[in-house]
């Protein structure tokens, strides 16, 4: 934890414990400690009575301790949650101040696992004020997907120096389903005869097995990887300088070749081309329980939403009831009008 220079010691073994203890992945510790440390400058902040306009940047926790923490209140925390709702801005739209729910409930799910922790995993303070907290009622917008015919103008206009290796990764995506940080995280030892070993949330391994036509072009990039040598050289994907591809390059290449296609950059990413992999699957015959194990879903009804967003198949559903194939006998109508 020794990138962490400005993190308090009661937080630093809190995240020690989600890391070693917990098996949670750097990158959940890592959203933990800045959701955690905001939380903690604005009690700071709060209790110091600086102005409300000072930066929470600006507010040292390093002092903050076991006392600290158990003074906190529910009141306190409700302020919190009140700064983020109404007064907390964001690089992507400094000008709209107040983030949204989903952030605002992710933030509160940090702090409910820390006073958990405190309380009931080693028992260091006996009231947790987060306890009756509700989370912020999140509204599920339906997910944006491309079209079977959107995504194969998507993969047909993919050129340029890595056209191979772009190719192999918008198949993976659309074909697998998995999410950008699986992608990244694939190793050479990962893939096997039809399908690969993905390492999802929470370090959970799972196997998702790849169409013939996923598998052809995996095959055709694993000719030219063979060729290449990187820094880490059991990545699967590399970048232009020589590294394992980061998440950023993979969402810029997405958004590259969703532009080259002539489909909207602006409303489809990475994650939406996950969306498309479960939404094809699930309108041509695949059932909810086995796209669940695909995705990588903990819960049935993440998956779940999937099922009410192919308004095509809805279509196709009432056409197949009988019903819809009836021949009306128009004169039966027009006798009883008479």
């Amino acid at each position: 934890m020794e990138r962490l220079q400005d993190c308090p010691q009661i937080l630093r073994e809190f995240l020690s414990y989600h890391e070693t203890i917990k098996g949670q992945s750097k990158r959940t510790v890592s959203e933990y400690y800045l959701d955690l440390r905001m939380f903690l400058r604005f009690i700071k902040l709060m209790r110091c009575q600086m102005p409300y306009s000072t930066p929470l940047d600006d507010i040292p926790i390093n002092d903050v301790d076991l006392e600290f923490v158990r003074k906190v209140t529910p009141a306190e925390i409700f302020d919190f949650l009140s700064y983020l709702a109404n007064d907390r801005t964001s690089e992507q739209a400094p000008q709209n101040p107040g983030i949204g729910a989903a952030a605002r409930a992710r933030k509160l799910s940090a702090i409910k696992s820390f006073y958990n922790y405190l309380t009931v995993s080693t028992k260091q303070i006996t009231e947790n004020p987060v306890k009756d907290i509700e989370f912020p009622r999140v509204r599920r917008a339906l997910p944006k997907y491309l079209s079977l015919e959107e995504s194969s103008k998507l993969l047909s206009a993919v050129r340029g120096p890595n056209q191979t290796r772009d190719f192999a990764i918008l198949m993976l995506f659309l074909s697998c389903g998995i999410r950008r940080s699986e992608l990244v995280g694939l190793n050479l030892t990962d893939v096997y005869d039809d399908r690969i070993r993905v390492v999802g949330k929470g370090n959970k391994e799972r196997i998702v097995y790849m169409g013939s036509a996923c598998r052809k072009a995996l095959d055709s990039y694993l000719i030219e990887r063979s060729q290449i040598v990187l820094t880490d050289n059991r990545a699967l994907f590399g970048s232009r300088d020589k590294n394992r591809i980061s998440v950023t390059a993979v969402h810029r290449l997405v958004k590259k070749h969703l532009l080259a296609s002539g489909l909207d950059a602006t409303q489809f990413s990475a994650h939406k081309l996950r969306h498309t992999a479960a939404t094809l699957m699930l309108s041509h015959g695949v059932d909810v329980k086995t796209l669940q194990e695909v995705l990588g879903h903990e819960h049935l009804n993440t998956t779940e939403i999937y099922t009410h967003i192919e308004s095509t198949e809805l279509k196709i559903a009432a056409e197949a009831n009988p019903i819809s194939h009836l021949k009306l006998n128009n004169d039966l109508n027009n006798d009883k009008e008479k």
